[in-house]
């Protein structure tokens, strides 16, 4: 008889654990789709700091081809489904997601925003209704990534001037290397080396704020001058340079084929992962004179978001609050070797700090400025 009643005393208790509200959290699943098949092993530790806290959801981070990114998502969304966490393009990339009201608006909801940076923000934001979409994770300085050995090699030194740049390229081509390991197969390699060599000739943000505001416009003799300069540089491209890839200029400067690259600093991680003893410095472009500003295109590279419909909203917005922390901003530094979109964080990495310290930002033309709609 005792015994009975210690244990209908026993589940008496449980039971008033569980209606006060003390059940063990219900688990559950988010699915986290992305174009960053590079990134599964550094996404998994940042999960994984996030279960710290949250052991209740699991994240299943899911990549896709980067060129075949964009159509699985939307075909997914337009259908009904998709995954709970997103991570989403930048500018007019996001905007058509936001316009379909696939996209959950974040304003209120993840307090941490408030942090950011209003122009990094921007990124994030949808133009038809102005309101905020995404977490930015990245900010993207497009720079000469250059080969350290090569140069020591060659007794050169970071070049202060256009014609010095030429002089440089020169010095390496003629040593048995590939100047710039650019090439124009795929359209948008073509794009970031526009986003690399032209700023600093059409004038950075003072063209780039008149033509937005219709003051100018791509006729002007500044922007025709930079597209001439990129001209100038097809004697130091590699041999048939149309038909190189972006996988072909990578191997290039990862196996030290070539001793340039006019690239995005999110090169700097996979450059480590394919060459980890490759030593690599940076530079902005430089102007005809030493004393001209070095503009250098800077940009938001794409932000995490939540599915409208969604059953695990909750859920999502929490790890999406974790997304926009501090620490894991300072993760995803040290991961993956990119300037976190989280204000605040620093880099042990010489090279990203290079890059960081000779920042001079202006919009990346092309993308902030004409990614939306249907330019003709």
């Amino acid at each position: 008889m005792k015994k009975c009643f210690i244990l209908l005393l026993t589940l008496a208790l449980v039971l008033g654990m569980v209606t006060n509200g003390m059940a063990a959290p219900k688990k559950v699943t988010l699915t986290f789709w992305s174009w960053r098949t590079e990134d599964i092993e550094a996404y998994e530790t940042f999960i994984t700091q996030f279960n710290r806290k949250h052991p209740e959801i699991t994240v299943e981070f899911i990549p896709y081809k980067n060129t075949e990114y964009n159509t699985i998502l939307s075909t997914s969304l337009q259908g009904g489904s998709g995954p709970d966490i997103i991570q989403l393009r930048a500018y007019g990339g996001m905007d058509p997601l936001a316009n379909a009201g696939y996209l959950l608006p974040l304003e209120g909801k993840v307090q941490e925003l408030k942090n950011f940076a209003s122009d990094v923000l921007l990124g994030a934001t949808c133009r038809r209704d102005g309101k905020i979409y995404g977490v930015p994770f990245a900010i993207q300085s497009i720079q000469v990534l250059y080969n350290k050995k090569i140069f020591a090699a060659q007794g050169l030194s970071e070049p202060k001037t256009w014609s010095e740049l030429l002089k440089t390229a020169e010095k390496v081509k003629k040593a048995g290397y590939v100047a710039f390991a650019n090439g124009t197969k795929d359209a948008w390699t073509l794009e970031t080396l526009f986003g690399g060599v032209a700023p600093p000739f059409y004038g950075g943000s003072d063209f780039y704020d008149k033509v937005i505001k219709g003051e100018t416009n791509f006729e002007d003799s500044k922007l025709q001058n930079a597209l001439k300069k990129m001209v100038e540089l097809k004697p130091y491209l590699p041999d048939n340079f149309t038909g190189v890839s972006y996988t072909d200029m990578q191997m290039m400067f990862a196996q030290e084929v070539a001793a340039m690259f006019i690239a995005g600093s999110y090169e700097l991680g996979t450059m480590a992962q394919m060459n980890p003893n490759l030593e690599i410095g940076a530079f902005v472009v430089p102007g005809e004179t030493a004393t001209a500003p070095k503009y250098n295109s800077t940009y938001v590279d794409g932000s995490y978001g939540i599915n409208a419909a969604g059953k695990h909203q909750a859920e999502a917005l929490a790890f999406l609050r974790f997304l926009a922390t501090k620490e894991y901003g300072q993760m995803f530094t040290d991961h993956l070797q990119q300037i976190s979109a989280v204000p605040g964080i620093t880099s042990k990495n010489p090279a990203l700090s290079g890059i960081i310290g000779a920042m001079k930002p202006t919009p990346f033309l092309m993308l902030t400025g004409f990614r939306y709609g249907t330019p003709s």
